[in-house]
């Protein structure tokens, strides 16, 4: 099992920063790491991933070149960096982790609770 638990989320204004982390717990090695958000009466949207060891990384489409995603393996923590928010990036942010990279939902089997991000136009 693992226990998977966010942070960091909050409200911004368009143009700022945010780093959201992710707190795991339990039998976390050898797991890739991800990011999906979700906004109401929508689904689950892939963010961005990462494997075991960092060496590969998957973006979605429309945060790739304004997010990072990056972990510390010392810490069992992952983290999303985001910069450059949009209006359009208000959402809660689940991580999530699984056995292999994946950018589908099916691909991660434990999950966060999720963290709040509202970015203020």
């Amino acid at each position: 099992q693992v226990q998977l638990v966010e942070s960091g989320g909050g409200l911004v204004q368009a143009g700022d920063s945010l780093r959201l982390s992710c707190a795991a717990s339990g039998r976390t090695f050898n797991y890739a790491m991800g990011w999906f958000r979700q906004t109401p009466g929508k689904e689950r949207v892939f963010v961005a991933a990462i494997s075991w060891r960092g060496g590969s990384t998957y973006y979605g489409d429309s945060v790739k070149g304004r997010f990072i995603i990056s972990r510390d393996n010392t810490k069992n923590t992952v983290y999303l960096q985001m910069n450059s928010l949009k209006p359009e990036d208000t959402a809660v942010y689940f991580c999530a982790a699984g056995a292999r990279i994946s950018s589908t939902i099916e691909g991660f089997n434990y999950w966060g609770q999720g963290t709040q991000v509202t970015v203020s136009s």
